[in-house]
């Protein structure tokens, strides 16, 4: 659903105020810059996530004079009926939810042999299976009432494979498949579905990865510098706003999108050229 705008000539920020937001990974990062944001806004924000403590800093945040304090409740995005549990707890709380944002993920970057298998079963259980669960646990009520927001926070990486993500990459492509399979499905139905394709943000995620980047990894990353989480908060939300199917904040993750969409083999052959550099260094 495009969220409610006052009746105006002129363009208005459409209104959250009042709006139960539930954000799962909101403890950190690109979540945590959301549930920030949001707050300013009026909506009421739900947080899902697996520290306890970190989600007890969440709720500890003071927000803007007379916004509603944060909701929070622990569980695992990749159990199906943790978050199940979760989602009925914050419903509870704070009426249905009107927007999901499926924000949790996890990452470990490597060589693809030198990687456990275990790593390629929890990221895809986290990343995919965990975006799954979630709109799974709010769809049938947004069907019912014929209007919600699913925004899911992909990755660029999710757009293009990339050396040294072969364990992430596949989780983050799986995301963009759903959201664009949800998205033809649920427009006649009165939800709106963004899928969000953010490259490297400074989070603390970010910084847990850096060690394990394979170099060639980090030579392409090394074009772009780190957005901001909430840089990319701000773009998400912009989004959201304006019904877009498909978010890529920043102007140059968008400039690589366009190219890897529009040339693939141009752009394959340019990310091709940095690896080898990379490997003669």
């Amino acid at each position: 659903m495009r969220l409610r705008t006052r009746p105006s000539r002129s363009r208005r920020r459409p209104d959250w105020s009042g709006r139960h937001v539930l954000i799962t990974g909101g403890s950190s990062g690109i979540g945590l810059a959301l549930v920030r944001e949001l707050r300013c806004r009026g909506a009421l924000v739900s947080v899902v996530a697996r520290d306890p403590a970190k989600l007890r800093e969440v709720a500890a945040e003071p927000g803007p004079v007379g916004s509603a304090p944060v909701a929070t409740v622990s569980a695992d995005v990749a159990s199906r009926a943790d978050l199940d549990r979760a989602v009925a707890e914050l419903t509870a709380l704070h009426g249905p939810v009107d927007t999901l944002i499926t924000s949790a993920g996890t990452v470990r970057p490597g060589y693809f042999e030198e990687l456990d298998h275990e790593f390629f079963r929890t990221t895809m259980d986290v990343n995919y299976f965990g975006t799954l669960h979630a709109v799974r646990a709010v769809l049938p009520g947004m069907l019912a009432r014929g209007s919600g927001t699913l925004v899911c926070i992909s990755s660029a990486a999710g757009l293009y494979g990339l050396v040294g993500y072969s364990a992430y990459a596949p989780s983050k492509f799986a995301v963009r498949g759903l959201c664009e399979s949800l998205r033809m499905e649920l427009r006649p139905h009165g939800i709106q579905v963004s899928g969000v394709y953010p490259g490297d943000v400074d989070t603390p995620q970010l910084a847990m990865e850096q060690p394990y980047k394979p170099k060639e990894l980090a030579a392409l990353g090394g074009t772009l510098r780190p957005a901001g989480a909430r840089e990319v908060a701000l773009a998400v939300l912009r989004g959201v706003e304006a019904g877009r199917p498909t978010i890529v904040p920043g102007a140059a993750n968008r400039a690589v999108a366009l190219l890897a969409r529009l040339t693939p083999l141009l752009a394959g052959g340019y990310a091709d050229r940095i690896v080898a550099r990379s490997r003669r260094d």
